[in-house]
């Protein structure tokens, strides 16, 4: 046996069989095998903004110097902007390198290993990659047909279960949680986490919520709305004593004065953003709209920055791909959850009409024909 095969050996097994998070592709790579400039490629995969960040935080940032220095691991001018921000006070308040970082540690704050994590599939991946990470039991109660939450089957897991992932508007199919569905997996007295990364472009929130249900934790992010995603900010807000526990045990340095600075002047200059958030959902109707109209696709009604498409005929793993060999890159879902699926961000409207245009093309060519 050699050294390499030794060390490997003495790694944790579950971490050694798991699969790992499939993420995105940087457009900069798309762009060098298609021979044509970045700014040539239309990113519409993730479910980031177009507009990007305020005039002000790219200001902001050109004038800062000091990244010689940790940031505050107490988050002091941080959580005082998100608490402006939310309306919450800062001790109900913590901050993460995105939201990702929080569903990891209160994954391994609720769950030891063996217990048991409930999920709703389809939905994001990140739940069911800690959930592995941390060795627990991912108990996945499938969506009915509408997305929206098989109620006592869901009860019943998270009875028996440490921890709930539930996300309004849910990724990647754009659907709320409604009030009855929410409510009953609070019943069951078991931690709720709820994701809101998309709440700003619903319009609505579940939030206020958590100031009576001591079992709920709220999710929210700067990535979409800010325009922010490459920052890696996220936050969370729950009762103070589960944010003193969590505050004690995450990494103390792990958002970036960048970022923090990035956060606050977003929050400061919400003029500035806000314009940008209205566009998207303006612009979330009329691609609806239009890729309604192609003939070819159902569109799932959505509330967050991005729709979720059904191919009636064709493949979509193929339309993908011929979409990337034109510069525009979009997620492609073809499983036992969601057969056949395009999920597009909204992109502003020259974007958009772009895909559109492509889409046309490829859908209406005969099977089989030249790319």
């Amino acid at each position: 046996m050699s050294t390499s095969d030794s060390i490997l050996d003495l790694i944790q097994p579950h971490l050694r069989a798991m699969p790992g998070y499939v993420p995105v592709e940087p457009p900069e790579f798309l762009a060098e095998r298609l021979g044509v400039s970045v700014d040539d490629v239309i990113k519409l995969d993730a479910n980031e903004n177009p507009y990007g960040p305020a005039p002000a935080v790219v200001k902001a940032l050109a004038g800062f110097a000091g990244y010689d220095t940790y940031p505050d691991p107490e988050q002091r001018r941080l959580r005082a902007a998100l608490a402006a921000y939310t309306d919450f006070p800062p001790e109900w308040l913590l901050a993460g390198a995105g939201t990702d970082e929080l569903i990891d540690l209160l994954t391994r704050m609720f769950v030891p290993p063996g217990a048991s994590v409930v999920n709703f599939p389809p939905t994001f991946g990140m739940y069911a990659f800690s959930a592995d990470i941390q060795a627990a039991r991912l108990v996945e109660i499938r969506r009915e047909e509408d997305f929206g939450l098989d109620i006592p089957a869901s009860v019943a897991a998270l009875k028996d279960g440490n921890l709930a992932f539930a996300v309004s508007p849910n990724n990647p199919t754009g659907t709320m949680l409604r009030e009855d569905e929410l409510r009953a997996l609070l019943a069951t007295g078991k931690p709720v986490v709820l994701d809101e990364a998309y709440a700003e472009f619903a319009g609505t929130s579940y939030v206020e919520w958590v100031r009576e249900h001591p079992n709920l934790i709220v999710l929210r992010t700067l990535s979409k709305w800010a325009g922010l995603a490459g920052l890696r900010i996220g936050f969370m807000v729950a009762r103070p004593e589960l944010i003193e526990v969590a505050a004690k045990v995450r990494q103390p340095y792990s958002v970036s004065v960048v970022a923090e600075i990035a956060a606050i002047t977003s929050i400061e200059h919400l003029d500035e953003q806000q314009p940008r958030i209205d566009a998207i959902v303006a612009e979330r109707g009329r691609l609806a709209s239009r890729l309604t109209s192609l003939g070819a696709l159902d569109v799932i009604p959505s509330q967050a920055n991005f729709l979720l498409c059904r191919l009636r005929t064709g493949d979509a793993r193929d339309v993908q791909a011929q979409l990337e060999s034109r510069g525009i890159m979009v997620r492609f879902y073809d499983n036992a959850l969601l057969r056949n699926f395009l999920r597009i961000t909204v992109g502003t409207p020259g974007q958009d009409d772009r895909l559109l245009a492509a889409l046309a093309e490829i859908l209406s060519a005969p099977a089989g024909a030249a790319r």
